[in-house]
C-alpha cells in the first residue's frame, strides 16, 4: 500500500482514538457530577427524629454523632440532604442536628409564612437538644442562623457563618424586587419548573444554558422543583441585605454569640465585601476567607468546611 493511502488510515485511527477519549471524558464528568450533587437518602447512622415548632408544625431532622450540639441551617432549594455530607463530618466530634426547614422535605408548612417562624423552628431545635447549641448557617440559611442568634441570645453559643449572599456594593447586581412575586406566581400556576428556572437565572445570574445543564445533569432537579414554592421564604429572609446598599445597623442586635463569617477563596467578589460588611455590624464577629473553596464547597468539600468549623467552635478563646 502506498504511503498517501496509509495516512488517510493513520488520521481516521487517531480521530476515533480521540472521539472515545472525548466521549470517555464526558462521561466521566457526567458520572461525577450525579455522585457530587446526589443528596439524596437516609444519612448511615443517623436517628431520625422530629420536633414541634411554636406554630404546631413539625420540623423533621436526623441527629448522630456525639459531643457539644450543632444545628446545620441549610440555605434555598435544599433540604437537609445538602448538609447532609458536612453533618457526617461534624459527627465525629459533635452531636449534629441537620433538619428540614419548614416547607421542605419531612417537615410541614404551616401558613401564612413568616421568617419569624423559621426562628421559632430553630428556637424547636434548640430546646430539644437541651437548650443551647452552636449554629452553622449556609447561603441564606446563615442569614437565617444570624436571625436566629440575635433573637435567642445565649442559647446560641457560637455562630459560623458561610457565605452569606449579601449584596452591599456594585460587584455584583441587586436582586430584583420582584422576584418573589414572580416566582410564586410560577408556583401558583403549576410552573415550578419554570420557577426554579427563573431564581437560578434572575435571582443566582447563572447564564440560561448553565441552568438547562443542570437540568439534565444534576441528579435532584425534581427535588428542587418540589420546593420552588419555599424561594420566597429565603427571599423573605433576606429582604433588605441584596439591594447594593449597606447592611441595616440595627437588624442584629441581640447577637452575644462569637461570630464567623467565613467565605470561599474563589467565591465571587460579592461574597466577600458582604462578608466584610456584616463582620462591621454584627457584635463580635470575624471575617475569613478559606483558600481553594467556593460557594458549594458545603456540599463538595465538607471535610475542609468540617475542619474549619470544628477549629472555631471548639477554640476557648473565641
Amino acid at each position: 500500500m502506498s504511503e498517501g493511502h496509509k495516512l488517510p488510515r493513520i488520521l481516521r485511527r487517531i480521530a476515533l482514538i480521540v472521539a472515545c477519549l472525548i466521549g470517555l471524558a464526558i462521561l466521566s464528568l457526567v458520572v461525577w457530577i450525579r455522585v457530587a450533587f446526589n443528596t439524596e437518602g437516609v444519612t448511615a447512622g443517623a436517628v431520625q427524629k422530629s420536633t414541634t415548632s411554636k406554630d404546631g408544625t413539625i420540623i423533621a431532622y436526623e441527629q448522630l454523632g456525639s459531643g457539644p450540639l450543632v444545628i446545620l441551617v441549610p440555605g434555598a432549594m435544599t433540604d437537609r440532604g445538602g448538609t447532609a455530607r458536612l453533618a457526617k463530618q461534624l459527627s465525629h466530634h459533635f452531636t449534629v442536628i441537620n433538619y428540614d426547614r419548614r416547607g421542605r422535605g419531612k417537615s410541614g408548612d404551616t401558613q401564612p409564612y413568616s421568617a419569624a417562624r423559621e426562628v421559632e423552628d430553630i428556637k424547636a431545635l434548640i430546646d430539644s437538644g437541651g437548650g443551647s447549641a452552636f449554629v452553622f448557617g449556609w447561603s441564606s440559611g446563615a442569614v437565617l442562623a444570624l436571625d436566629a442568634a440575635s433573637q435567642l441570645g445565649p442559647s446560641v453559643k457560637k455562630l459560623y457563618l458561610y457565605e452569606p449572599p449579601f449584596i452591599v456594593d456594585d460587584s455584583r447586581p441587586p436582586m430584583p424586587s420582584n422576584l418573589p412575586a414572580e416566582i410564586s406566581r410560577l408556583v401558583a400556576q403549576g410552573q415550578r419548573d419554570d420557577a426554579v428556572k427563573l431564581f437560578y437565572t434572575r435571582g443566582m445570574g447563572i447564564p440560561a444554558l448553565g441552568v438547562t445543564l443542570m437540568r439534565f445533569l444534576m441528579p435532584g432537579w425534581s427535588k428542587m422543583t418540589g420546593m420552588a414554592h419555599t424561594v420566597p421564604y429565603d427571599l423573605a429572609i433576606l429582604d433588605g441585605t441584596q439591594a447594593g446598599k449597606p447592611l441595616p445597623a440595627d437588624r442584629w442586635p441581640g447577637i452575644v454569640a462569637p461570630t464567623l463569617v467565613a467565605v470561599g477563596g474563589k467565591s465571587e467578589p460579592f461574597f466577600h465585601s458582604g462578608a466584610k460588611a456584616s463582620a462591621h455590624v454584627i457584635p463580635n464577629a470575624l471575617y475569613r476567607s478559606l483558600d481553594g473553596l467556593d460557594h458549594g464547597a458545603v456540599l463538595l468539600a465538607s471535610k475542609a468546611i468540617a475542619t474549619s468549623v470544628e477549629r472555631f467552635f471548639l477554640d476557648e478563646k473565641r
